[in-house]
């Protein structure tokens, strides 16, 4: 018995296609095929049987053979010859698909040999976070990427053209990294992202969709986009002539206000607050009396920063009414009488007639009225007092939690550092908690309208008095390494905590801030914490040789950050 063409026997292009006799033939598929010379039965089959034929073997599904005898897997192959030479002969040719552009140049220098070395490096570690558990004792490469690259943009480098794909791929993966993994990848970047669906995100971030936007000086250009082009484009264009021509860009945004749909006046007012100033008062106004109350709210947010806006000038005016203070008792003290209604000037005013639930109405009105005031209306006000003589009294009737927080909301949206820095107190003082600042929130906020290093120095003698506990939300918000003082703070309470015998992975947050964060020059400070401690009977188990190990990581990283920043100022060494 002849054995069948069985699985492997896929039809094929072989020699019998010269052998075996001119088929019908069409564009959309196989017409009936002859058997071969010495005759007999017709094959007729589509392409897709002759496939199934094969994978099944001629034995399971024989094809039709001739009375002479043929076999059924010659008969096969012959007929996949046949049918292979005419599918590809009646192919009909395709119109030429239009080549894309060629990339644009990055005119920005190159990286230098070994940081571009370093870059394929550090995207080639994927892992990222190891999503719990011990993390050993190497850097992780992942979390010093988004550092990398902003000291490769503040250099103003270029990506290297091999490095794109994994760059973007990088992007995707993490949301954090894309505004300067796409600022570092430069032009580039976006023509790749046109020709792969998976970066499409790139063309998202970027202003306008990654179109390029006409030159300022262009004027016909910038209307024509301004009245023709798409929302994305629009948003984009405005938010690039606020940077530049600020005047020019709201004179544009005036020219269609009145035909916009709500949502988008209500993303063009935002775009408002980059150069915002006297000048945007008038058209601000008139945004108070918009028929969308998320666009008069926003209106009046952003008068409000103008401390010399007629709208901070009613809101003073109301707030002042609702705050005094009473010398007729032994020391004086701050009384307080909230609005009894919101009367229509104040809801024009961005004040909600209706507070959120759980929020009392006459409550709700004065933490409006308060945080829109002016905060130099109240050294005046209260009897020429000074910010920290004025949250220093006390308040009457229990109103001292809703008046200090409000004034905290006014300290961080008009970026006062001497209101921030009374409502903040001293960091020794018990539980922190200032005179106004009630959660490690606002006192994060009003942190970050002090300088840097005053910022710093506050953060550690929170740290020195009250340990890392509460601290991990503070130290978000110091700059980038940290200060000495800052510094010394966490890693003598990190030694603190490791020698009372402390839960070790109740400090992996702050021991990854510090990984990232601490100045590189710190690392030979640490030598001395590396070795493994005696633990102590109450210590949880094992905790000596994790906290040996995560000292080691820490200034392993350090090292490494060093040697990062040696070689993308071109000092480090040529090879890593």
């Amino acid at each position: 018995m002849e054995r069948s063409a069985g699985p492997a026997a896929v039809p094929t292009t072989s020699a019998r296609a010269t052998a075996s006799p001119a088929a019908g033939s069409t564009a959309d598929g196989p017409t009936p095929v002859a058997a071969g010379r010495s005759g007999g039965a017709a094959f007729s089959s589509s392409w897709e049987d002759l496939v199934t034929t094969a994978l099944l073997g001629t034995d399971r599904r024989p094809p039709e053979v001739a009375a002479s005898g043929r076999k059924a897997p010659v008969v096969l192959l012959d007929a996949a010859a046949v049918a292979t030479v005419r599918r590809r002969a009646g192919l009909r040719p395709a119109r030429a698909a239009r080549r894309p552009e060629r990339a644009p140049e990055d005119p920005r220098p190159a990286l230098p040999t070994a940081a571009a070395r370093r870059l394929t490096m550090l995207l080639a570690d994927r892992s990222g976070g190891s999503g719990g558990g011990r993390r050993g004792s190497s850097p992780d490469l992942m979390e010093l990427l988004p550092q990398w690259l902003a000291a490769a943009n503040a250099h103003g480098y270029a990506a290297p053209p091999q490095a794109l794909p994994a760059l973007l791929d990088a992007a995707r993966g993490r949301t954090d990294l894309r505004p300067a993994a796409l600022a570092f990848a430069g032009p580039r970047a976006l023509w790749l992202a046109r020709l792969n669906p998976d970066w499409r995100f790139a063309l998202r971030s970027a202003p306008g969709g990654g179109a390029a936007l006409p030159d300022a000086e262009d004027d016909e250009a910038v209307r024509r986009l301004w009245q023709e082009g798409l929302f994305a484009e629009r948003v984009a264009l405005l938010t690039a002539l606020r940077s530049r021509t600020p005047a020019f860009a709201r004179e544009l945004l005036a020219a269609t206000w009145a035909t916009e749909r709500a949502e988008d006046r209500l993303m063009f007012l935002d775009s408002l607050r980059a150069g915002l100033s006297a000048g945007d008062e008038p058209f601000l106004e008139g945004a108070l009396s918009d028929r969308s109350r998320n666009v008069r709210a926003t209106a009046a947010e952003l008068l409000s920063a103008l401390p010399d806006s007629a709208l901070a000038g009613r809101m003073a005016a109301r707030a002042a009414a609702c705050v005094a203070v009473d010398l007729t008792e032994n020391s004086p003290v701050i009384v307080v009488e909230a609005p009894h209604e919101c009367d229509p000037g104040m809801e024009r005013d961005g004040v909600a007639a209706k507070p959120p639930t759980g929020r009392g109405e006459r409550s709700w009105w004065l933490d409006r009225l308060v945080e829109a005031a002016p905060l130099r209306t109240w050294p005046a006000r209260l009897g020429g007092r000074t910010p920290g003589q004025i949250v220093a009294l006390p308040v009457t009737d229990g109103w001292q939690g809703e008046l200090h927080a409000a004034w905290c909301r006014a300290a961080v949206r008009q970026r006062d550092a001497e209101w921030s820095r009374a409502l903040l107190g001293v960091p020794s003082a018990p539980e922190a908690g200032g005179p106004g600042a009630v959660s490690l929130a606002e006192r994060a906020k009003l942190l970050a309208t002090l300088e840097d290093g005053e910022r710093a120095e506050w953060v550690a003698g929170f740290i020195a008095t009250h340990g890392l506990s509460e601290a991990f939300q503070l130290l978000g918000v110091c700059a980038v390494p940290w200060a000495a003082p800052l510094g010394r703070a966490v890693v003598d309470a990190l030694n603190i905590a490791r020698d009372a015998g402390s839960y070790p992975w109740s400090f992996s947050g702050v021991m990854g801030l510090a990984e990232r964060c601490l100045d590189p020059a710190e690392a030979t400070r640490l030598d001395g914490l590396l070795a493994i401690p005696d633990e102590r009977e109450d210590a949880s188990p094992g905790a000596g040789g994790y906290w040996a190990e995560a000292f080691q990581r820490l200034v392993s990283t350090l090292r490494l950050r060093a040697a990062l920043a040696a070689e993308l100022s071109g000092t480090g060494p040529s090879c890593v």
